[in-house]
Order: C-alpha cells, then sequence, then structure tokens
C-alpha cells in the first residue's frame, strides 16, 4: 500500500479530514487533536509495515511527511484559538512565514516521495506515453529499483569469500564453453547451452549448471534458469528473455564441493514484428 503513487497525499488529506472531525465534533483543542492524529498516523504506518515493508527510506518519508502534516495543523489552530481568546475579532491571527516554511518542506517530502516511487514502479502507463514516447514498438522504461549495500563489514566478507573461490576455481582449470544455438530474440524460448570439461579437457559429467540472466535496468525481469546433462559435459535448456537488449550473465557449475562461476553479457535481439 505504501509504495503507491498516491498514497502519500491521500494518507494526508485523510489526516487532515480525521483532525477536523475531531476538532470539529468532539472537546479537544487543535494540539490534541494533532498529537492524536499523528499518534494515529504512526500506529497506521507501523501495522501496514509489518504487514508488507516498503524499505525504511519509504517509511521515513511517510513520517516525515505526516508529522509535519500534523505538526502545522497543530499550529494553525492553536494560533487561531489563541486569538480567540484573545478577544480581538479584528487583526490577522495567521502568519504566513512559518506556515510557506512548513509547507516547503511537505511539499518537498511529497516531490522526494514520488520519485521513489516512480523509480520502482515507474509511470503510469498514460504518463509514461505522454513523457517518454517510444519509436515504433519499443517503450521507454523508467523503473530503477536498484538497492544500496549498507552492511559493509558483510558485503567485505562476502569480497574476500569470493576473492578465494576465484582462486580455488583457477587452480582447477575447468574449461566452459557456452552459448546460445540460433540467434535469441525477446520473447522466445531459445536454448541456451554450456560445454563443461577438465583441465585436462575431459568432459565433466554430472555437474548442476545452473544462473540467471540479470536485466541491468530492471531486476525484476531477471531470469532464472537449471540446464539439463544431455551427453556428458554437454547442458542444455530452454530460457526465454522478456526485453531485448544487454543482459548479464550469472553462470554456476557445481560438481560435490566445487564451485565454478562465471560472469558474461549477451545480448538480445528485438521480437519480429508480426507479418
Amino acid at each position: 500500500m505504501l509504495e503507491s503513487l498516491l498514497a502519500l497525499p491521500l494518507g494526508a488529506a485523510a489526516e487532515v479530514l480525521v483532525f477536523l472531525a475531531l476538532y470539529r465534533l468532539t472537546p479537544m483543542n487543535g494540539r490534541q487533536a494533532a498529537v492524536l492524529v499523528a499518534m494515529l498516523a504512526l500506529a497506521t504506518l507501523l501495522i501496514d509495515s509489518l504487514l508488507d515493508w516498503p524499505g525504511a527510506d519509504v517509511l521515513a518519508m511517510y513520517v516525515a511527511v505526516l508529522m509535519v502534516t500534523a505538526y502545522l495543523l497543530g499550529i494553525v489552530s492553536s494560533a487561531r484559538e489563541r486569538h480567540r481568546r484573545s478577544g480581538r475579532e479584528g487583526g490577522r491571527w495567521f502568519h504566513w512565514g512559518p506556515a510557506i516554511i512548513v509547507m516547503f518542506f511537505v511539499a518537498l517530502f511529497a516531490l522526494d516521495g514520488v520519485l521513489v516511487v516512480i523509480s520502482k514502479q515507474g509511470l503510469p502507463a498514460p504518463i509514461a506515453e505522454w513523457l517518454l514516447p517510444g519509436r515504433g514498438e519499443e517503450r521507454v522504461n523508467s523503473v530503477f529499483p536498484g538497492t544500496v549495500a549498507r552492511d559493509f563489514q558483510k558485503k567485505e566478507a562476502l569480497y574476500n569469500a569470493y576473492l578465494e573461490q576465484v582462486k580455488r576455481q583457477h587452480a582447477r582449470g575447468w574449461q566452459v564453453s557456452k552459448g546460445w544455438l540460433g540467434a535469441p530474440r525477446a520473447g522466445y524460448p531459445q536454448t541456451f547451452q554450456v560445454r563443461v570439461a577438465t583441465r585436462e579437457g575431459q568432459p565433466l559429467a554430472g555437474a548442476e549448471v545452473s544462473g540467471s540472466f540479470q536485466r541491468p535496468s530492471d531486476s525484476r525481469l531477471d531470469q532464472a534458469f537449471v540446464l539439463a546433462e544431455v551427453e556428458p559435459g554437454l547442458y542444455r535448456g530452454q530460457v526465454r528473455l522478456p526485453e531485448p537488449g544487454r543482459w548479464r550473465l550469472l553462470l554456476q557449475i557445481r560438481r560435490g564441493e566445487d564451485l565454478h562461476e562465471i560472469h558474461a553479457d549477451t545480448s538480445i535481439g528485438a521480437a519480429e514484428p508480426p507479418p
């Protein structure tokens, strides 16, 4: 729910409506109603996050926007109440200076929220077609669901383990050749094969060959695969990649405790137009 493009402004609008209901229909003053609205918003965010974790960045953004909205409602209502208690009918009770500063940050957080949601889900189709028109059958992708590793110690440990694995891999000396049988095109299943031999050139039978084709621009399109052994040392399988362009290949060959890992790139042609 929190990853929806409309959830943030709708949440702020719901907060305003609940505040007005409490302020008008209960004996609460503005500050009390604002505090209660803020607590309700935090409780709703917590429950929704426990059910479907949106990410710390998205959650922090929602907390900031909804808390600032409640704070602004408390400021405005308190200023109005002080003006009424003073007994002055005329005069100015609302000062735009502080309100403009608060509204600026509300708008800034809302804009950041829109950008975060667009990066994960992309622009809605009508807006994407209007702002980013493709040529012919091409489609422009506005999604970038990349992630940033924050556990640097764990990342360093994994990298050191990878270096050790690479050393063992070079010492083992397995010979690997890989490729497509035919010209691969997006949207069509194509045979991908891997041939593995020992250092001495003998076919490496009985291995487990698997991996994934990874889309650099959209990890949601990643395609995992497992190849079957069709003859000693030769492994094949059908792979269908949904989009044309550049793909990264992560190939893993296991036999017993031995692991051979290869990183490579491949290019997929566009789907053939209908006759």
